[in-house]
């Protein structure tokens, strides 16, 4: 018994250090030897992986799915407390200051070494100035619609992202296009949910709200789809992170030329009541929410594809209609 110990032992040293010096066949060869030992095989074990793998990205997919709707579902109800309270509707520098903690964010982890990023890039950021564009004013409309629009008809059209996305992917000719089938079943779906929204009925709708919506969710797909066509064509000069913080600087540059030019802008540093620890509160939560939410959306795009990403954004709208009927 204490040979065998003693053998398994040795063969786990050999393995360990074959990994040092990273010989991939001499650490198989190693690893069938131990496992031949337990009574396993490499074949099998790459069948407990076959297995396993699609139930870890199915928990992985379901567990971005709860924490994104937990972050927006806070994001709204602090919106709808903050705004009307405060009467602080200025939407604009709202946006840039999430956009400007994201990119401190990118920074600071890069300056932790948690990742790597290269200077700014001009040509890059020349590539993602179109997306950069109309995601920031989709955000911009974003933050319109949850200070003074309450029909419901903004969250109506957001449903129409994934099918926009797709769209926009075939045009676009990336990649990752989704097959017909899974086309088709996502049409359905969101037909079917936006019928029962409208069988049940929809508020007052002001007139602006039937431009804003419309424009909003034709941005934010394009958006998505350009910015995650500019990363497919960099995946080999820049990683992911740069892409994207060269995405977010550059709607720093929009937003901030915006500010300027935007009358909200003093009106937001006058207007503030800076003196209470509770409107500090709630716009840090605004603010650090909003901009968890762009970068969860925004590299998914980036690191999987435009319609992953609408998903992600639009799943809790698609999905609450079908809860009313259980």
């Amino acid at each position: 018994m204490e040979i065998h110990q003693g053998a398994r032992k040795g063969k786990l040293s050999k393995c360990f250090t074959w990994i040092c010096k990273r010989k991939s066949l001499a650490l198989r060869r190693c690893l069938s030897d131990v496992l031949s030992t337990s009574g396993l095989s490499i074949s099998s074990s790459e069948s407990w992986k076959s297995l396993l793998l699609p139930i870890l990205l199915f928990c992985a997919i379901l567990l971005a799915l709860v924490l994104y709707a937990q972050v927006e579902r806070l994001h709204s109800f602090v919106c709808g407390i903050f705004i009307p309270q405060y009467h602080y509707p200025y939407v604009v520098p709202l946006t840039f200051a999430q956009v400007l903690i994201i990119s401190l964010a990118l920074l600071a982890l890069h300056g932790v070494c948690v990742i790597s990023l290269r200077p700014y890039s001009l040509g890059l950021g020349e590539r993602m100035l179109v997306p950069a564009v109309c995601g920031s004013a989709q955000a911009v409309l974003e933050h319109w619609a949850r200070a003074n629009a309450h029909s419901g008809l903004y969250p109506l059209f957001t449903r129409l992202l994934p099918v926009l996305c797709v769209v926009w992917s075939h045009i676009f000719t990336l990649t990752a296009t989704p097959s017909l089938y899974l086309t088709c079943l996502l049409a359905g779906v969101t037909l079917g949910s936006i019928t029962i929204t409208v069988a049940v009925g929809v508020h007052f709708v002001e007139p602006l709200e039937w431009v804003y919506s419309p424009l909003s969710v034709l941005l934010h797909s394009f958006s998505l789809t350009w910015m995650a066509k500019v990363a497919e064509a960099e995946r080999r000069h820049a990683s992911v992170f740069d892409c994207y913080f060269s995405l977010v600087v550059t709607r720093c540059f929009v937003l901030g030329f915006l500010s300027l030019l935007h009358p909200d802008g003093p009106r937001a540093l006058g207007e503030g009541n800076w003196h209470s620890l509770l409107f500090l509160g709630y716009l840090l939560a605004i603010l650090l929410l909003g901009a968890l939410q762009h970068l969860l959306v925004d590299m998914t795009a980036l690191y999987f594809s435009p319609l992953a990403a609408a998903l992600l954004y639009a799943a809790h709208e698609l999905a609450l209609p079908f809860y009313s009927l259980l």
